[in-house]
C-alpha cells in the first residue's frame, strides 16, 4: 500500500494531468500494457509453465518404446605357462534394443494426469503474477502523478509561506509586530521548503519503480481514468472471486494433484508387466559372424524396499490432507480479501467527503484570519496555523483520493479480473496453450524446428 508521502504524492496528481494534452500524454492503459510486455517477473513465471508443459511430455514418454543401440569391441590375450605363446582374441558386436511397457496398473496413466494438473496450476499461477504486475503498475502511475501534484502543493505552499514573511517585514518595519513574528515566518518558511525538498524526493522514487515496472521512466500522464467497472455487490464479487480468482484455481487444481500423487504411490507398490526385444551381430577373430535375435516378456515388482514404498504413500496422504486444507484456507482469505478491498473503497468514499467539507471550512478561516491580522486582531503564528490547517486538509483530501482509486483496482484483483484480457487493452496476451499443444505428445527431436517456430511466435526467441 501507500506511504504517507507517496499517498500524498498520489492524490495530488489529478490536476496535473487535466492541464496536459491528452495526446501527447502516457494514459494508464499504455502504462499497463508496457508492464505486460517488459516484465521480466512474467518472462520468468511463462518460462516455468513451459518447463511444466515439458513435464507433461516426459510422462507421456514413459508409455513408449525406449530404443538403444550398443556397440562394442574388445582385445583379450590369453597366454598358457606350458606354451610360450599368446593367444590374442578380438571380439566385436552390435546391437539394437527395445524395452515397452505393456501394463503397469495405472502407474504412467497417473503419471500424466499428475503433470497435466500441475500444468493447469502453473497457468493459474501465471495469472496471479499478471494481476501483481498490473495491480502494481496501476500503484506506480498513481504515485507518479500525485508526486507531481504533491511537489507543486509544497511549492505553493512555499509561496505563500514567503508573501506571509514579506508581509510581516513590512509589518515590522512600521512598528505593527514584533521580531518575534518575523522569526515564526521566516522558521515556517524553513519548514516549508524542507517539506518541498522531501516531495521531490518522494517524486523521484516513485519514477524508479514506475520505470522498474514499464521499462522507462514517465515523461508526461495522462489524467486518471475513469473507474474500473466494479460488481454490482459485494456477495457478487464474493462469487466472482471463488470462481475466477487464480490463487483459488490453483489450489484446485493442486488438490487434485495431492489425490493423484495418493493413486500414484498406490500404483508404484503393483507390478509392472514389459516386453523387451533386441537383435544383434556378434564377431570374433576365432569364429564367424553371427546374428542373434531374443524377444521376452517379463513382469517384475518389489516384494520388498526397507519401507520405502509405504513410506512414499504416507507421505503423499498426509499431503493430500495438508492441500484440501490448504485449499479451505484460501477460501477464506480470498473472500477475506475482496471483503476488505470492497469495503476500503466504501470508506474512503466517505473520507473524500469528510476531506472536502473540512478544506472547505479551512479556506474560509484562513481567509478570515489573515484579513484579521491585517487589523491587528490577528497575530502571525495564528495566520501560519491557519494556512497549515488548509494545506493539510488539501493533503488528506489527495491522499484519501488516491487511496481509493487504488482500491478500486484492488477489488478487480482480488475477485481475478484484473487482466489484460477482462481489461480490454486491446493487445495480443501470450497464448498459455501454444507451447502445449507443441510438446504434449512428447515429439521427438527432429521436430525441434515446428518448437522453435512456437517459441518465436511466443516472443521467446
Amino acid at each position: 500500500m501507500f506511504g504517507m508521502r507517496q499517498m500524498l504524492a498520489a492524490g495530488a496528481a489529478s490536476v496535473i494531468m487535466a492541464v496536459a494534452p491528452a495526446a501527447q500524454s502516457e494514459t494508464l492503459a499504455d502504462a499497463l500494457i508496457a508492464a505486460y510486455k517488459n516484465s521480466h517477473l512474467l518472462d520468468q513465471n511463462r518460462a516455468l509453465l513451459r518447463a511444466a508443459d515439458e513435464d507433461v511430455a516426459t510422462s507421456v514418454a514413459a508409455l513408449r518404446p525406449v530404443v538403444n543401440f550398443v556397440a562394442s569391441a574388445s582385445k583379450q590375450v590369453r597366454s598358457v605357462q606350458q606354451v610360450p605363446t599368446n593367444t590374442i582374441i578380438e571380439n566385436g558386436s552390435l546391437e539394437l534394443s527395445a524395452e515397452l511397457t505393456l501394463y503397469d496398473f495405472g502407474r504412467s496413466a497417473a503419471g500424466i494426469a499428475v503433470a497435466k494438473e500441475s500444468v493447469l496450476a502453473t497457468r493459474a499461477s501465471l495469472v496471479g503474477v499478471e494481476q501483481q504486475v498490473l495491480l502494481g503498475t496501476v500503484q506506480a502511475y498513481v504515485n507518479v502523478r500525485l508526486a507531481q501534484e504533491i511537489v507543486d502543493l509544497r511549492r505553493n505552499n512555499v509561496r505563500v509561506i514567503g508573501e506571509e514573511l514579506k508581509a510581516s517585514e513590512d509589518r515590522f518595519e512600521v512598528g505593527e509586530v514584533t521580531r518575534t513574528d518575523v522569526a515564526l515566518a521566516e522558521s515556517a518558511l524553513g519548514e516549508a521548503r524542507a517539506a518541498m525538498a522531501a516531495a521531490e524526493g518522494d517524486l523521484l522514487v516513485a519514477r524508479e519503480a514506475y520505470r522498474a515496472l514499464t521499462g522507462a521512466y514517465p515523461v508526461k500522464l495522462a489524467p486518471l481514468p475513469a473507474a474500473p467497472r466494479l460488481p454490482g455487490s459485494l456477495k457478487e464479487a464474493v462469487s466472482i472471486a471463488m470462481r475466477n480468482h487464480p490463487t483459488m484455481i490453483e489450489a484446485q487444481h493442486s488438490v487434485k494433484v495431492a489425490d493423484l500423487n495418493v493413486e500414484l504411490a498406490k500404483a508404484n507398490m503393483k507390478p509392472s508387466i514389459g516386453l523387451s526385444t533386441s537383435v544383434g551381430v556378434a564377431a570374433t577373430n576365432q569364429s564367424r559372424d553371427y546374428d542373434y535375435a531374443q524377444a521376452g516378456v517379463s513382469m517384475s515388482q518389489t516384494l520388498y524396499a526397507g519401507g520405502r514404498l509405504s513410506s512414499l504413500l504416507r507421505r503423499a496422504q498426509a499431503q493430500r490432507e495438508a492441500q484440501r486444507s490448504a485449499l479451505l484456507n484460501t477460501t477464506v482469505t480470498v473472500e477475506q480479501n475482496v471483503s476488505n478491498a470492497w469495503s476500503s473503497v466504501d470508506v474512503l468514499a466517505a473520507q473524500i467527503a469528510g476531506n472536502s467539507r473540512q478544506i472547505e471550512a479551512a479556506q474560509v478561516a484562513f481567509e478570515g484570519v489573515r484579513e484579521e491580522a491585517k487589523l491587528g486582531a490577528r497575530t502571525t503564528l495564528e495566520v501560519l496555523d491557519a494556512e497549515q490547517d488548509l494545506l493539510n486538509a488539501r493533503a488528506a483530501r489527495i491522499q484519501s483520493e488516491a487511496e481509493r482509486y487504488y482500491s478500486l483496482y484492488s477489488v478487480l484483483a482480488t475477485t481475478g479480473l484484473l487482466t489484460v484480457e477482462k481489461l480490454n487493452l486491446g493487445i495480443p496476451t501470450y497464448d498459455v496453450t501454444a507451447y502445449y499443444n507443441a510438446v504434449k505428445d512428447a515429439p521427438a527431436s527432429f521436430q525441434g524446428q515446428q518448437l522453435d517456430r512456437v517459441l518465436k511466435a511466443l516472443g521467446q526467441e
